[in-house]
């Protein structure tokens, strides 16, 4: 038997110059992010799709709850069959600066055994933030993507999920969050990627433009800027920050192997120490047939059918290439292109050179 390895190649292959970038393509303001809303409500009108109550009883409590708000009381011993609703879990993502009156989308996924939420529509319901107060009300239609299908004799078919859908500007914001992007009168700029050079760059730059002592760069990630005395000032000094240019630190040497796909990512800053790279490949390949024994006329015997395997060992040349010092990777790839070797030897080859301490570079598999 012969088995063939096939794992695609992608080289990226970083380009020596290295352009400016804006400040707001490479960091966060201190503040400014988004806050996590989390909240739980009913589904209705539902195609006999929602839960079975008999096995949900947190979503019969809920109805009773629900209809009890409306003065409507169902008496305790009675536990209403509706397949028409569903339990769910809300979530959302609260921007920063959102006002009262503005719309976010909601997110609705069944927590009960609901086969389908598509039809159905969310009762207001609130969502809550860590802190434990309310920050939005959200209420709407579901826009559901998936599709369930089921017959009579059990058979299935789903199309993606159909136990979770959205409500696009299903939730109005009731409170604002919280800022501290002002509390002290500084101003934090955090690097999208840590890199101490990049750090350093930029503090130089926001010195060179607003004067010494503006900005101090206190590690990898975080650059301390002076703000303004005014904080009306603010929004046009931040504004003026994000549109510096600033050149970026190059990207560490690095090689990144996807071991489900096969995709390979090398950087252009990756080199190779001296070494000698012999690469040479074995196949075996067994074919299984059968060859029938008829014995001759009046001879008594009987016929059989008797196996025959044939096997062939091929071994292909072995080829050595040698790498000098400071090699780049166009020239890895024409070297391994040389010697016939496929794009899916790269990955080993790379790893022998990692283990012979001749790559320098970071090999990641993931």
């Amino acid at each position: 038997m012969k088995k063939s390895l096939f794992i695609a190649l992608f080289s990226l292959i970083l380009s020596a110059d290295v352009f400016a970038e804006r400040v707001k393509d490479l960091v966060d303001v201190a503040g400014v992010r988004s806050n996590q809303l989390v909240g739980y409500g009913l589904v209705v009108g539902l195609n006999g799709t929602g839960d079975q109550t008999s096995q949900a009883p947190f979503t019969i409590q809920s109805i009773k709850n629900m209809l009890s708000n409306f003065g409507v009381r169902v008496p305790d011993n009675v536990n209403p069959q509706l397949k028409n609703v569903a339990a769910v879990s809300l979530h959302a993502s609260l921007p920063p600066f959102a006002k009262p009156g503005q719309a976010i989308d909601v997110t609705v996924s069944s927590i009960g055994n609901a086969a389908s939420l598509r039809g159905g529509s969310l009762l207001m319901a609130p969502l809550m933030g860590a802190d434990g107060q309310v920050y939005a009300m959200a209420q709407g239609s579901l826009l559901v993507g998936g599709l369930g299908v089921q017959g009579q004799d059990g058979s299935r078919v789903s199309v993606n999920i159909p136990s979770a859908g959205r409500i696009p500007n299903g939730a109005t914001v009731e409170r604002p969050a919280p800022s501290s992007m002002t509390a002290d009168g500084t101003i934090w700029l955090n690097l999208k990627i840590p890199d101490f050079t990049t750090a350093h760059r930029l503090a130089e730059q926001i010195n060179e433009a607003y004067g010494p002592m503006a900005a101090e760069a206190i590690d990898a990630t975080s650059i301390r800027v002076a703000g303004p005395k005014q904080k009306s000032q603010y929004v046009t000094f931040i504004a003026m920050l994000e549109n510096l240019e600033v050149t970026p630190g190059e990207a560490p040497a690095r090689v990144v192997v996807n071991s489900r796909s096969g995709t390979v990512v090398i950087g252009g800053n990756v080199r190779v120490m001296p070494a000698a790279v012999s690469h040479g490949s074995l196949t075996v390949s067994i074919a299984e047939g059968a060859t029938v024994s008829q014995p001759g006329a009046f001879s008594g015997g009987e016929t059989v059918v008797i196996p025959d395997s044939g096997i062939e060992v091929d071994q292909a040349e072995s080829r050595m290439f040698l790498l000098e010092t400071g090699v780049t990777l166009e020239e890895i790839v024409k070297a391994i292109n040389n010697v016939g070797a496929a794009p899916g030897d790269l990955v080993a080859i790379l790893e022998a050179l990692s283990q012979a301490g001749a790559l320098r570079a970071e090999l990641v598999v993931i």
